[in-house]
């Protein structure tokens, strides 16, 4: 018994310790220990690094471009970026993103002085795709049961049974193409930024221009974009008998006019053509009365025209009395995809005893039209309707 007080008074200071300590514990635990900074203490500072900082002007990029290729990739400016997927390091790998905005200005300077490209409907694709499929309704006649894709209305007496009706729909599938420009360039025009960048700028917008335009018009759909004259979708109508070969009559003007389905046209022609509209007319009894309304004339437009719609010269059209020699078309009936900017890659060894430099340019975009046939009229089911119309090549 006396054990075990003794024991008891050994251990109870101890217990008593253990509770104290476990009380001031909690007090500590209770009190607000967060340190409190004046905001005026606190300065966040960014720091960029040299691959922050962007290009001044397209020809310093390209001189960077050219750094980097004769140094393997050893001497790189840390602003240089390469496309998703390639090394950075080694530029024969696939060269480099051209910087956004010279990019951006690129090819807005393509599309926004061309007469056709700037008419097309254009659809950016995101970076992890290099294709797209847009969901469009099939419709290839206009009779009932047939508009729209199958859509159809009735006029019913009260109580009538109604028929249901179901659209059909299409894809219209377009898979990126790789247009590539090409160029050298001197030495000296290599150190002389400004004047590069400006050269560059003019002289692919208009060779960029050139061939989209080639595309849109003649591309056969193989590595490139399918153009109108290759589409389904294009009505060709009859020359008349007599006119005579390589020759351009009012007659065949109101037939293509009667063939559109829309309201947004334009007419592209070849330039050798125009001879045929300025002394085009209709007969008006021992008369005739002026068919082509020239550019400046009486109408003050901007453009010769046509039924009122404006009469392109296009280079890519074909050649007087061929077909394609005159279009007509609605080329906001035209898609065109494109995926990011445009890349760039430079080689010193192609022109390397001329002290010239390489440069390529690749452009990832696809096209076609989006109709894949034409389209049947309501009334009048010989003549076809179409977005894009063209006259026969024979001409006798």
């Amino acid at each position: 018994m006396e054990f075990k007080e003794e024991l008891e008074q050994t251990i109870k200071p101890l217990t008593d310790k253990v509770k104290e300590l476990e009380g001031k514990l909690e007090e500590y635990k209770a009190k607000d220990i967060t340190r409190k900074v004046p905001a005026e203490d606190v300065e966040i500072k960014v720091v960029k690094d040299a691959g922050d900082q962007p290009f001044s002007s397209l020809g310093e990029q390209l001189m960077a471009v050219k750094t980097a290729e004769i140094s393997r990739g050893r001497n790189m400016d840390a602003r240089l970026k390469a496309p998703t997927g390639l090394s950075e390091g080694v530029p024969a790998d696939g060269g480099f993103l051209v910087q956004t905005d010279f990019a951006t200005a690129l090819l807005e300077k393509t599309f926004a002085s061309s007469d056709l490209l700037s008419r097309v409907f254009k659809m950016p694709i995101s970076a992890n795709s290099n294709a797209i499929k847009i969901p469009a309704v099939s419709d290839a006649s206009r009779a009932d049961g047939s508009r729209f894709g199958g859509i159809r209305a009735y006029w019913m007496n009260e109580a009538g049974s109604k028929t249901a009706s179901a659209p059909t729909f299409k894809q219209v599938a377009l898979e990126l193409k790789k247009l590539v420009g090409y160029t050298t360039c001197t030495d000296e025009l290599l150190e002389d930024a400004p004047a590069l960048e400006s050269w560059i700028m003019q002289a692919f917008a208009k060779e960029f221009d050139f061939k989209l335009a080639d595309a849109i018009v003649n591309g056969d759909g193989a590595g490139k974009p399918l153009g109108i004259l290759s589409s389904p979708c294009l009505v060709t109508v009859t020359a008349e008998t007599g006119q005579g070969a390589a020759t351009i009559v009012a007659e065949n003007i109101i037939k293509m006019w009667a063939s559109r389905f829309g309201t947004n046209y334009v007419w592209l022609i070849n330039q050798n053509i125009e001879p045929q509209l300025y002394t085009m007319a209709l007969a008006v009894g021992t008369g005739g009365v002026a068919v082509y309304m020239p550019a400046g004339g009486l109408s003050g437009a901007a453009y010769g025209t046509l039924f009122g719609k404006p009469v392109i010269p296009c280079e890519q059209c074909a050649t007087l009395g061929t077909a394609g020699d005159i279009i007509l078309a609605d080329l906001s009936q035209y898609v065109m995809i494109e995926k990011g900017g445009m890349q760039s890659a430079s080689s010193i060894h192609v022109n390397f005893q001329t002290d010239q430099t390489a440069f390529r340019f690749v452009y990832r975009c696809d096209g076609q039209p989006m109709w894949d046939t034409y389209l049947t009229p309501y009334k009048g089911s010989t003549s076809y309707q179409s977005p894009f119309v063209v006259l026969n090549s024979t001409r006798t």
